[in-house]
Order: C-alpha cells, then sequence, then structure tokens
C-alpha cells in the first residue's frame, strides 16, 4: 500500500461532505490553474522493481493538481550529484519534488507527520511504493523469502501456491524459497499479530517445525491451511508426522527466541503486510512482481486458467 495514496484517499472521503453544499457554486465556478511541478525520480540501476511507479506519479501530480515533468536518474549518478547527494538512498525509487512554496503548502501535513522530508531544493517522498529495492542490503542470491501472517488468507494463498507448484515439479532447482513471518515485538507488550495471539502462538510452532522438521514443513503447512484457525493444531502436526510434544517442550524458551527474531528481521525490513515477497533479500515485491521473476511465475495464482492476467492484489 503506497503510503502517500492512503493520505491522499482519506483526504479524498473526507471532501464529500462538502461536495453537496458547493455543488452549484462549483458548477460556476473555473476549475483552478494547473501548477507545474518537477519530479525527480531516483531509480535502482540494478532491479525493475527499483523503478519508478506511474500510478503513484499520477496520483501524486492529481493530489498536487499540477503539470507533471519528470526527470527519472540512476542511483549511481544520483549519488555523484553534488545537488542530490547526501540523501537516504538505501530504498528506492525515491521520489522528490522541486521545492515551490505552492507544494510544500500541499504537502505540509505529509511533512509534519514525517510521510514526507525536505531539505533546501525538494520535497522527498522516501519508501512510498510496495515494489522498491534496499541498496544498503546484503544479496542472498536465489533465495525468495515469503513474509507471512499465519492466519492471513492472502498469506496461506502464496504458501498454497508455492504447495501446488511442489506437487507439479515446478519449484526452481537452483532457487530457495523460505517462509518468514510478519509479527512485532518489544520487552514491555510482548508480541503483537494482527488476527491475536493463536497467529504468532502459530509462527512459533511453523518456526520450529521448520527447523527440527524441514521435510515436513509444507505437508504439515498444507494440512493447517485449510482451517488454519482452528485450535486442533495439534492434528495437523499428528498428520504431517510430527511430534506434538516434541515441538512443544521448545515452545517457550527457543520458539520464542526465534519469534523475536523474525520481528527483528520484518522490522528490518519495514514489513507489515501479508504476503511481502523479498527476492535475494534486496527486492521487495507483491503477488504480480514476484511472479515476474524467472521461476516464479506459479506465484500469480489467476495465470493458470488465464495466462497474463494480473495477479490478487489484496494482503493482510
Amino acid at each position: 500500500m503506497k503510503k502517500l495514496l492512503s493520505i491522499l484517499l482519506i483526504c479524498a472521503v473526507a471532501g464529500l461532505a462538502f461536495a453537496a453544499p458547493a455543488k452549484k457554486a462549483a458548477q460556476k465556478a473555473k476549475a483552478p490553474a494547473k501548477t507545474k511541478a518537477e519530479f525527480v525520480i531516483v531509480e535502482s540501476d540494478e532491479y525493475q522493481a527499483g523503478k519508478e511507479d506511474p500510478q503513484l506519479t499520477a496520483g501524486i501530480a492529481q493530489f498536487l493538481n499540477a503539470e507533471p515533468t519528470i526527470t527519472k536518474v540512476s542511483y549511481k549518478d544520483a549519488a555523484a550529484d553534488p545537488k542530490l547527494a547526501n540523501l537516504d538512498y538505501s530504498f528506492l525509487p525515491l521520489y522528490l519534488i522541486k521545492k515551490t512554496d505552492d507544494i510544500r503548502t500541499k504537502l505540509e501535513k505529509h511533512i509534519q507527520y514525517g510521510y514526507a522530508q525536505e531539505n533546501a531544493d525538494y520535497i522527498i517522498l522516501p519508501h512510498q511504493t510496495r515494489s522498491g529495492v534496499f541498496t544498503n542490503k546484503t544479496a542472498k542470491p536465489g533465495v525468495m523469502e515469503i513474509f507471512v501472517m499465519s492466519q492471513c488468507p492472502y498469506g496461506a494463498m502464496a504458501e498454497g501456491l508455492v504447495i501446488q507448484a511442489q506437487k507439479d515439479g515446478k519449484l526452481p532447482a537452483d532457487k530457495e524459497i523460505k517462509v518468514r513471518y510478519v509479527v512485532s515485538y518489544d520487552e514491555k507488550n510482548g508480541f503483537s499479530s494482527l488476527h491475536g495471539s493463536a497467529e504468532w502462538e502459530e509462527d512459533i510452532r511453523q518456526l520450529l517445525i521448520a527447523k527440527y522438521y524441514p521435510k515436513k514443513f509444507w505437508k504439515y503447512l498444507e494440512i493447517r491451511n485449510k482451517d488454519y484457525r482452528s485450535s486442533r493444531w495439534d492434528k495437523a502436526m499428528e498428520e504431517a508426522g510430527i511430534s506434538v510434544n516434541k515441538i512443544m517442550k521448545k515452545f517457550d524458551k527457543e520458539g520464542v527466541e526465534l519469534l523475536k527474531e523474525e520481528a527483528k528481521y520484518a522490522k528490518e525490513y519495514g514489513v507489515n503486510a501479508s504476503p511481502t515477497f523479498l527476492w535475494e533479500g534486496k527486492v521487495q515485491l507483491d503477488f504480480g512482481s514476484a511472479a515476474e521473476i524467472e521461476g516464479f511465475s506459479f506465484l500469480n495464482p489467476n495465470a493458470a486458467n488465464n495466462p497474463g492476467a494480473a495477479a490478487p492484489a489484496g494482503s493482510c
């Protein structure tokens, strides 16, 4: 979800309350003249996911009521440009808008709430896209990590696509798939997960199964995800050939520590939606863009019956 567009949507909905009283006046009034907005979009040199998002560009321009001019700059060139130096390029694309009094006024709230920053020349809009590239992360060649919430239907869908690809012999032999978990943790409040404590408890069980029964992990998910909110997770373990006692003996200490590491890892990447895909430790993707990576076309559930169809956009 794009942070800026979310705010714009809220503003748009709130504005409907004023539409009726102003209808007659609006019919007589002329539309305000559009201003000019100079966009500089710093793009990744390596990955397509780090390029401009035209939908986001159009949305920002519409909010500003501006005619955009767009200059695309590679990360390498931006880092060497004195006017663009010293910016945070840890996630690309990075959107910059040439600062004018009018544009700053329109984006004042976004600056106030931390969704935008500013310097002498630009309004800076960091990490606005769901797909993008982390330039400061160590590469993990050939690894696709799928961040899920264990009781999220979209996360279960992503896991189901992997399971079906295993059965169909479509998993790329030279690549690895690893399930990660979207959860929060702090010393005062402990774990927090969107679907409650039952979800993060299930995360722990799955982490322990992946560690001690790696060959049975996907079998367990296949059984468990048929009714992932059922309290009878023990039945799913038994059916998958996993010792319930062995897993539960490790739950309170080792399992909890494993989930703390997951919370830390998700926080490092700013992941808060299920599913989120991370390719090679550097490229954050959604369903559609993940399915475009070579060998992972099976991650688009609509493609089986309709090749070229768009992937679902939902997430928890």
